[in-house]
């Protein structure tokens, strides 16, 4: 997708999903919302969800898309490397990607994005796949951190 289109789109995306949340103050709901409107408004997105730390595992909460796994290795993978280096991870093609989990075969680049609750600690992260490479890039980065930031405000 052009740069420029979809700038605007997450603009649009943002600005709609603004007013969604204020709804309710459940984070859940939010979480809920959140992916439904980016998994229906970005046709490139194949998956769209949330994996949550539980008990230190790294389990899949609400998404859209294929089944998922529901529980990942730990420290294996798209989602723990974000988790872990605290800051969004961009893969452009997720079979070149050491340890990557393929929960689904027809995913080929991914973008990770951590999760923070109120007091700025990361619980978990928002995973979206495309079945096109190179889909995401910095563009994706910081509308999607914009977006996770409305969760708990």
């Amino acid at each position: 997708m052009e740069e420029n289109k979809k700038e605007g789109r997450y603009s649009r995306i943002y600005n709609q999903l603004s007013e969604l949340v204020l709804k309710s103050n459940s984070p859940v709901a939010r979480m809920a919302t959140i992916v439904a409107v980016l998994h229906h408004k970005m046709e490139t997105f194949f998956w769209t969800g949330f994996y949550i730390l539980e008990n230190g595992e790294m389990t899949v909460q609400m998404y859209q898309g294929p089944v998922a796994c529901q529980v990942l290795e730990k420290n294996k993978g798209v989602c723990w490397a974000a988790f872990n280096q605290k800051n969004a991870v961009v893969v452009e093609d997720v079979h070149l990607f050491p340890g990557h989990i393929a929960c689904d075969s027809r995913s080929n680049s991914e973008i990770v994005v951590p999760l923070k609750n109120r007091e700025g600690e990361i619980i978990g992260v928002l995973d979206v796949d495309s079945k096109e490479k190179a889909n995401f890039d910095a563009v994706d980065v910081k509308w999607l951190e914009r977006i996770l930031e409305l969760i708990y405000a």
